[in-house]
């Protein structure tokens, strides 16, 4: 088998690996300033997408441009992701460099889709896949491929651990070689029921004294995990963004969730923000729980509420998510001030983080890793892939951290 590394080698985002110069798995977008894309184009016969996240999405549509018309394979929640994210950089980028596809092409990904569940195997680009359910977002998924001679696993992003929204991945299939994602190898995340309630804790003080609490969250998966953390401890809150689109969608499919009953249940407890007749504003007002995109405080309605409560201590942000270098969101925990909105802004009110990971950390990577002790592991989407496969060596496993453009015989 030769695996082909377009992205996502010691870094997190723009993921894409070519399969035998045939199989597309997953073709993202690194954000930033500008965006940066997979590091060649391809022309797959087909595309297997493990779950909709800029990261590992955010670039598909290009591959539909010209005549190209390859499969693509997911599972429905993330075609309906990935389109949900695609019409929102069209939105905001369409027609410039930041966008790399067009309306026509976005069109034409309704045409190639091919939607499979979990544990159904399928053929693409002729090798037989396997989608395991990988615990990180709804829809999310280990791929298994296999050509015949050989069995490769890609982890894409999992965690191990249960979060309210879905269960941590229990899948362990057979494989001879494992490309495992590294975003937290050299984390180990504080057990989720103690962040919970310290994030509880904190939002409930700060409603007691009267301030108003901004919660920036990632669209996909982080906004409905906070919104289930707030009805199970009844903690009034509203939601603005994407995630109210996406939290509606994902209601949608009841059997890539955890509780279907507890996300209603959070849904009708949530007040979703129109927008109209100066809401915001009023919301600001009052002492009140904002769960808005974007998570990295790179636009979105934040933009909005962040201005609204810096100026005063008593107020809070709290940061749920990871914060890629560079953006305001990392700037802002690291400074104490963003550009928000186009404007350098010293904030006054407190700014807390909290560890609501969809991700393995070390521990979680060690343990499903002991099963793959005998397989060729390659370690991919971390800050220092190099460094965990070392640690991997170490203990006897044949580890490698693949080069950006790096194609490999295995």
């Amino acid at each position: 088998m030769e695996i082909r590394f377009l992205g996502g080698t010691g870094e997190v985002g723009r993921s894409a690996i070519l399969v035998n110069d045939s199989l597309l798995l997953d073709y993202g977008m690194l954000t930033g300033n500008p965006p940066q894309f997979p590091v060649d184009s391809v022309d797959p016969d087909a595309v297997v997408v493990s779950h909709g996240h800029l990261d590992h999405v955010g670039a598909v549509p290009s591959l539909l441009s010209g005549d190209a018309r390859p499969p693509i394979h997911w599972t429905p929640p993330t075609e309906e992701l990935t389109r949900t994210l695609a019409r929102d950089t069209l939105k905001l980028h369409g027609g410039t460099y930041d966008c790399p596809f067009t309306e026509t092409e976005l069109e034409r990904v309704t045409q190639v889709s091919e939607r499979h569940g979990y544990r159904e195997p399928f053929e693409a680009a002729g090798h037989e896949v396997t989608f395991f359910n990988a615990g990180h977002i709804p829809g999310s998924a280990h791929v298994l491929v296999d050509d015949g001679e050989t069995r490769l696993l890609y982890t894409a992003d999992f965690h191990t651990g249960d979060q309210r929204l879905v269960a941590g991945t229990t899948a362990r299939p057979d494989a001879d070689v494992v490309i495992c994602e590294s975003t937290y190898a050299d984390v180990e995340h504080d057990d989720r029921a103690t962040v919970e309630e310290r994030f509880v804790e904190s939002v409930e003080t700060t409603l007691w004294e009267g301030g108003s609490v901004v919660v920036p969250a990632f669209a996909i998966g982080r906004t409905q995990e906070l919104l289930l953390v707030c009805a199970a401890h009844d903690i009034p809150c509203y939601v603005d963004g994407m995630g109210k689109r996406v939290t509606r969608m994902l209601r949608q499919y009841p059997a890539f969730v955890r509780d279907p009953d507890a996300l209603r249940r959070a849904t009708s407890h949530a007040r979703f923000v129109t927008g109209r007749d100066g809401q915001r504003k009023r919301i600001v007002d009052q002492t009140a729980v904002v769960v808005t995109t974007s998570g990295m405080l790179s636009g979105g309605p934040a933009m909005t509420y962040i201005p609204a409560i810096r100026q005063h201590p008593t107020n809070k942000i709290t940061m749920t998510g990871y914060q890629v270098e560079g953006t305001p969101g990392r700037e802002l925990l690291e400074t104490g001030r963003a550009e928000i909105d186009g404007r350098i802004m010293p904030v006054s009110a407190q700014v807390e983080q909290y560890d609501f990971s969809a991700h393995a950390d070390h521990d979680g990577l060690r343990s499903f890793l002991e099963s793959y002790t005998d397989a060729t592991v390659l370690v991919n989407h971390g800050d220092d892939c190099a460094g965990f496969a070392e640690g991997l060596r170490a203990d006897g496993i044949d580890a490698a951290a693949p080069e950006l453009g790096e194609t490999l015989e295995v």
